[in-house]
Order: structure tokens, then sequence, then C-alpha cells
């Protein structure tokens, strides 16, 4: 894999065509008081956006976590994460959350030793423009992620709540040619199939939107212009960038299943659209290198993980939910 020279371009784009793991047929996303979030192009096109740039970010980072063992995937064992423990049980961690270090399970109490440690190692941007090398290598501490997929301090502790690092790796699918494959079918009450629908008894019909397309596309984009910008140290460059190409990988082999109804497979390999003469490396090469990048990184703390203690505060549920838990 020729990293170095990779590291010199401005962006990497790939993209790689995908179809349904079987028949034609796929669950689009839905948005809230939206539905499925389709367009049309300037030239008639009909679009569906599949999968959002947020939910991609997510997929990626749960690439990193072995959901069987409560542990970081073995290529990855040593890199630095925030874990929040519950009575001494790990509860979640900043590789899950989905505002990573600013999750209010990390942040939410400001008495915490760790809470304390972020206000005193970002205290010089408390004034004047953001620096945002300080601030890429304090955050590459205690979780390189969130240096791959941004992050947002929107505590006003923590330099008036300006603290902000945009991705530097993003993606998305979209479906082209889509047309709405439209089904349904009903929920049957074998006992009572006229009793009251609001008690939730009796025989509900319901409609259900499907979509086909003439060709589905996930796009990735890796900004090594900015991550240049930093100005991390050359390993921590090269494993941020390494790790990155290998979270794409591992989400087009093994996280296609976004919904139970959108299974999805790579088509065709991937292409990279700039620059032309890269080839993404096979997901075994890029584990290779990981854990020797991973040790080699001066920037990460030690021990690696880093834990806070998660005291719900008062109130913290909705009435209606503390009486389900009770």
């Amino acid at each position: 894999m020729e990293l170095d020279k990779l590291l010199e371009e401005k962006r990497l784009l790939l993209e790689a065509e995908l179809t349904p793991m079987q028949g034609d047929r796929f669950q689009p996303t839905g948005f809230p008081e939206l539905g499925p979030a389709t367009y049309t192009l300037p030239d008639g096109t009909e679009m569906l956006l599949l999968e959002s740039s947020q939910s991609v970010a997510n997929r990626l980072e749960a690439a990193c976590w072995d959901s069987s063992a409560g542990v970081p995937v073995p290529p990855l064992k040593g890199m630095p994460y925030v874990s929040v423990l519950h009575e001494g049980e790990e509860l979640t961690n900043s590789l899950l959350e989905a505002h990573r270090l600013n999750s209010s399970y990390i942040l939410g109490n400001k008495e915490t030793d760790f809470f304390k440690t972020l206000q005193e190692e970002l205290s010089g941007l408390q004034v004047g423009p953001i620096d945002e090398r300080a601030l890429a290598k304090v955050v590459a501490k205690y979780d390189p992620n969130a240096v791959l997929h941004g992050i947002f301090f929107s505590r006003s502790e923590l330099a008036g709540g300006r603290l902000r690092l945009p991705r530097l790796l993003s993606g998305f699918i979209e479906a082209e040619d889509v047309v709405p494959a439209e089904s349904g079918g009903v929920k049957n009450d074998r006992v009572a199939p006229a009793a009251s629908t609001k008690l939730g008894f009796g025989n509900v019909p319901y409609a259900r939107t499907e979509y086909v397309a003439g060709k589905i596309r996930a796009y990735f984009n890796l900004d090594l212009q900015r991550l240049r910008s930093y100005c991390l140290s050359e390993n921590c460059e090269r494993f941020l960038a390494t790790l990155a190409l290998w979270k794409i990988r591992r989400f087009l082999e093994d996280g296609l299943r976004l919904r139970t109804a959108c299974d999805l497979a790579l088509k065709n390999e991937m292409g990279t659209t700039a620059p032309d003469w890269f080839a993404l490396p096979a997901a075994g090469e890029l584990e290779e290198q990981l854990p020797a990048l991973i040790g080699s990184v001066p920037e990460f703390a030690s021990p690696p993980v880093t834990t806070v203690e998660f005291e719900p505060p008062k109130n913290w549920l909705k009435e209606e939910k503390a009486e389900e838990l009770e």
C-alpha cells in the first residue's frame, strides 16, 4: 500500500456499487415526519438517500467493536477510547456513543476526573480563535476515532461550547432510478379480531413501501488535506489513514445489513475516483498494519482506556419511563 504517497493527496474519493442480497426490493431509511428521503435530479432521475452520512459514520465506528466480547476487535487492541462505568460494569463507551466524547454519559457530570482533565488540557483554547491542531491532539489522545468522525464539545465549560472538529471520513449510500414497491400485511388477532385496536387488540392491516432501483452506490470521502493540517505526528497520521481505509473495507464486507429488509452486498470491486492511481487494499492487509501503528503513536493516552463513572442525574428519565422501569 502506497500510504506515504496517498497522504500527500488532498482527498481520497471512493465509490462502490451495491445490490440487494436477495431479490430486488430494499427497505429505505425512514425519517420522522418525512418518510423515505426521495428527491429528483434536474434531469428527472428519481433518487433515494438510502443511508445518510450520520448513519454511515455510526456504522463505520461500530466496525471497531466486538459486541460479543465487549471489547474492541483484536486488530485495534491498545487503541484509546473512553469507557463509561456504572456500579462497576461498563455501561457504554465513546466508540459506541453517537456523540462520541461529547456523550452525556461521558461529560454529563462536570465533577468527574475526566471532565476536569479535559478542561485543563483545553484551557488554552478558552479565549481567541480555536486552534484545531491543539484540539485534534487532545481528542486523538483519548479517542482517535473522534478525530476521524468529528466532534463537537457543546458544554459551555469547554471553551464556551465552541470546540468542533469536522469529519475527516464521511460516506453515504444513494439509490438511482428508484420506483416504489408497494405491499402490505395485517397483524392478526386470532382470539378477538374485532377487539379494540387502541388497546392493542384486534386485526390491524398496514401498508408497506419498499423500493427497487437501477443502481445503488456507496460513496466515501477521506479529507487528507485537513488531516495534515492538524500537524499530528507522522505515525498518528498513518494510523488514522489506515484505520479509515480499514473501516470502509470492514463496513462493505460485514456491515451492509442496514435493516431487516435492506440487506446489501458489494456488486463490483470498489473504485477510486481520486486519486486515480490508488486501489483500496484488502481488509487483511490493513489489519496486519494496525497493531504496530497503534503502538507507535506518541499522542495516545497510557493506559489507552480512560474510565468515567456515570451517576444518573435526578429526573434524568421521563416520568412515564421511570414508572415502567420500576
